[in-house]
């Protein structure tokens, strides 16, 4: 269920994308933020950075189009939000907090966040993240400078990019549990 909170207002703004404008994506995808972020509050939990730093980029991006460019193209928009989630996944970690420290914490009990492996693995899964966002922008620009390449080459990164990070974050844990032999619930599992 956690996973699919995290990932619903990217799952909002990529099918609006198909069907409506970026202006009106941006803006429900901002509001799905904003519904994750309710959810968390009423369940009596923090007000995640990446649900926060998201609803910023989509409601930023949304004004951006509706004040200054509203003839922004869909490249251009899908690499505004990728540099986004990008500087908010390495901003993260830059500023040693990783994003998925916050969900972490709140799914494991406090001596296993307190072991040395702990943070190192959300610093390592922020990382995938970070590497996903990196991908994505990538497939962007290059779809922006060379304009004949077929736009699902940019679909099929973003999709195979996202699927690797969300593998690799239900993969990590247990390979860390395997491998250092730690207790069951000793790492984040975002089941």
């Amino acid at each position: 269920m956690a996973i699919f909170l995290i990932l619903a207002p990217y799952g909002a703004y990529a099918f609006l994308m198909l069907v409506t404008s970026a202006t009106v994506s941006m803006f429900a995808a901002a509001a799905v933020c904003l519904g994750t972020i309710a959810i968390d509050v009423a369940r009596g939990r923090s007000v995640k950075v990446l649900a926060a730093g998201s609803a910023v980029v989509f409601a930023g991006t949304g004004l951006y189009l509706v004040l200054l460019n509203p003839a922004l193209g869909t490249l251009a928009v899908k690499l505004s939000v990728d540099i986004g989630i990008f500087a908010i996944s390495l901003g993260s970690m830059l500023v040693r907090r990783p994003f998925t420290l916050q969900y972490a914490l709140e799914s494991v009990p406090a001596e296993t966040a307190a072991m040395p492996g702990f943070l190192r693995a959300n610093y390592i899964i922020t990382g995938a993240w970070t590497a996903a966002a990196l991908l994505m922008m990538a497939s962007n620009i290059i779809l922006l400078y060379v304009p004949g390449l077929p736009i699902w080459s940019s679909l099929a990164v973003a999709f195979a990019a996202r699927n690797s990070a969300i593998y690799f974050t239900k993969w990590y844990p247990e390979y860390c549990r395997i491998k250092y032999g730690e207790p069951a619930g000793a790492l984040p599992n975002s089941r």
